[in-house]
């Protein structure tokens, strides 16, 4: 199943609900990085998944 794109306007306005600070959208992997929290954000059916506990760790 194909990615559905984010609406890039939304993209402007979203930032970390942790760390406050602006996302990364990593459009491989269909995510939203924050790299002041060290969380990836998942993207499912087009609507990022702003919650920390549906969050990834990052790798080092």
């Amino acid at each position: 199943m194909p990615n559905q794109p984010v609406d890039p306007r939304l993209l402007e306005i979203l930032v970390c609900p942790l760390s406050k600070q602006p996302l990364i959208y990593d459009r491989e992997r269909d995510e939203l990085i924050s790299r002041a929290a060290g969380l990836a954000y998942p993207i499912r059916g087009g609507i990022p998944i702003m919650l920390p506990d549906e969050a990834r760790a990052l790798e080092d």
